[in-house]
């Protein structure tokens, strides 16, 4: 059976796309093959460095106006692309070289708080500011607006009275590290059943 290659696009710190490299580095057909960033010195480079994994470091003109770098996802026979905490927008370009193999994951219950800007801390503080008693992820494919291709799973957590952005963060995070890795394992394995 033929291994699925997933790319991780992050641009941060890297926490989700250390999970997810924990998650898939005994898998017998999932291999996390490549992390994809656009920020130097981003923390996910260190990771991708200490875990031995190929990186591109990406740049706008490129990405935005050149080839999105489908070749060069090509070259390390990318089949699946996961997005963690990855800040720029997907090209169209991108989008029609993976179809329904982008997914992204998002801090907030969608289609609520998603959007341009719609990122972090940024979403926390939208949550608390309305009053909402609860706030969650949201997993779904990409498509060529933010925040709005097909949802594949959500997961709540509750909002307490004294909650703030950064508590409001640390319950989304856990929620995240949970969840991400096993979804991005279903709908990777069901890519695989259509390749065979």
């Amino acid at each position: 059976m033929q291994t699925i290659n997933v790319a991780i696009f992050a641009s941060g710190a890297g926490s989700n796309a250390q999970k997810l490299i924990d998650h898939f580095r005994k898998h017998s057909q999932i291999k996390i093959a490549l992390i994809v960033c656009n920020k130097p010195g981003a923390g996910v480079l260190t990771i991708a460095q200490n875990e031995k994994i190929p990186s591109i470091l990406i740049e706008k003109e490129q990405f935005f106006r050149g080839n999105a770098y489908v070749e060069e996802l090509k070259q390390h026979n990318v089949d699946f692309i996961v997005l963690a905490g990855f800040l720029w927008k997907v090209p169209v370009q991108l989008i029609k070289a993976f179809p329904q193999r982008i997914i992204n994951i998002h801090p907030a219950l969608l289609p609520n708080y998603g959007g341009k800007g719609m990122y972090g801390n940024f979403v926390h503080e939208a949550v608390i500011a309305a009053k909402e008693t609860e706030s969650g992820i949201s997993i779904h494919y990409v498509d060529e607006l933010y925040d709005h291709g097909q949802l594949i799973f959500q997961a709540s957590c509750t909002i307490e009275a004294g909650d703030t952005p950064d508590s409001l963060a640390q319950k989304i995070h856990a929620l995240e590290h949970e969840h991400y890795p096993l979804i991005v394992e279903k709908v990777a394995g069901e890519l695989q059943n259509r390749v065979k």
